[in-house]
């Protein structure tokens, strides 16, 4: 990784999202079995969260990925090709149904269908 992506992953983590922040207190220090990195370089994009052992890739979409549906979705195809599983959940999730999305995020790291 070079010093730039180390910067830019820096000060992308300083910019969290109140989502981000939330999420990040309960993905952190192996909470749900696995460890999961914030914005992490996976060039040329950032992972909002990624967990390397199972390649899992978790984004959290906002108000700015308004009218961005088809870049966000050439994205989530590009780190699919590299062998990732992407989930992507929306800000409003997170804050009103944050066991939903740790059950979810808990069954793909268990390798179990959702239900």
């Amino acid at each position: 990784m070079s010093s730039l992506q180390t910067q830019r992953a820096r000060t992308l983590r300083h910019k969290s999202t109140p989502a981000e922040e939330t999420l990040w207190q309960h993905l952190r220090n192996r909470q749900l079995g696995a460890k999961f990195r914030r914005q992490h370089p996976l060039p040329p994009f950032y992972a909002d969260f990624f967990c390397a052992e199972h390649l899992l890739v978790i984004e959290l979409d906002g108000s700015s990925h308004l009218g961005r549906e088809g870049y966000d979705l050439w994205r989530t195809q590009q780190l699919e090709q590299r062998g990732c599983k992407v989930l992507r959940f929306q800000n409003w999730e997170v804050h009103r149904n944050l066991e939903g999305v740790l059950e979810q995020i808990r069954q793909e790291i268990a390798g179990k269908p959702e239900q």
